[in-house]
């Protein structure tokens, strides 16, 4: 699978059997078989290399928009956020930020510099890294319209610059070249607009009365359909406060499930699917997810 573990470990920590529960966001989950954690951006590049080409890989960011089965993860998980938080202004119109930046972070940063439109990525419950996989977004904003370049690392450690055009990008959904991950982005925005620490924090304030903040979720489960809210769907459709053993559509927001205390990944898979399959079977419509499900079901 890979060179000799003593010398893996001099290029970070690499850990055995890591439970995933502890670094997703609904704190459910397996265990993946391995798990590194990078000291600088040139161990990441030696890992890489060294790496069997044939092992898995999963990037995690803050795990907020992740759910890994119960059976766990065969391969490798690479947690690289620590060491990819670099965030500079580059010039009038350019912010470079790495993809362990959180969103929050890059917004505040750049209201500071007075550039905008940011507030929006105070709204986006993950990292930079995050944002640029899904073109996350909110308040009316998606982290796409904003790029300007970025920079990707392949499964045998080489760095790439890539430009928009070399993507496709839709909402909540971006392809470009296989076996890249981002590392970091230049976001392109505008001097002398209007934005505010007040309208960022009356965002956040508004996130705190309208979701469910205080139990373990992994942020909107489903994607909006266009022209409506998946959470409108849920709701009309009786299924607020639905639950599967410990996992609960939270009675607050109905595009959230949470868990409860004691929710197993496959409650949680369970209560998603049967969401949508009642929406379907009541409204017609096929509520497609905007969270990601990986690993074995045990």
């Amino acid at each position: 699978m890979m060179a000799a573990p003593e010398k893996m470990q001099a290029l970070g920590e690499l850990r055995r059997d890591e439970p995933m529960s502890r670094h997703t966001s609904w704190r459910a989950g397996g265990k993946a078989d391995l798990f590194f954690i990078p000291a600088s951006v040139e161990d990441l590049q030696v890992f890489l290399r060294e790496l069997d080409a044939k092992t898995p890989i999963f990037w995690l960011g803050v795990g907020s928009n992740l759910l890994v089965r119960d059976g766990g993860l065969r391969g490798v998980v690479i947690s690289a956020t620590g060491i990819l938080r670099n965030l500079e202004r580059i010039d009038s119109y350019l912010v470079r930020a790495g993809s362990g930046v959180p969103c929050t972070q890059l917004a505040r940063q750049c209201i500071r510099w007075g550039l905008g439109p940011s507030e929006f990525f105070a709204g986006i419950p993950g990292t930079v890294g995050g944002a640029l996989t899904m073109n996350a977004g909110a308040h009316g904003g998606e982290t796409w319209e904003r790029v300007e370049s970025v920079r990707t690392i392949d499964r045998g450690g080489e760095i790439h610059q890539r430009a928009p055009a070399e993507y496709s990008v839709g909402y909540r959904s971006v392809t470009g070249p296989q076996n890249e991950w981002f590392i970091e982005a230049m976001f392109r925005f505008e001097t002398g607009v209007n934005a505010s620490m007040d309208t960022l924090n009356r965002m956040l304030e508004r996130r705190k009365t309208t979701q469910p903040l205080g139990l373990p979720s992994c942020g909107s489960v489903f994607r909006n359909p266009p022209g409506d809210h998946a959470a409108r769907l849920i709701e009309s459709c009786g299924l607020k406060g639905l639950r599967v053993g410990g996992a609960q559509v939270s009675l607050k927001h109905a595009n959230f499930i949470v868990n409860l205390g004691t929710a197993t990944a496959g409650d949680i898979e369970q209560l998603i699917d049967r969401v949508q399959q009642q929406v379907e079977l009541k409204t017609g419509v096929r509520l497609l997810r905007e969270v990601r499900i990986l690993g074995e079901r045990a």
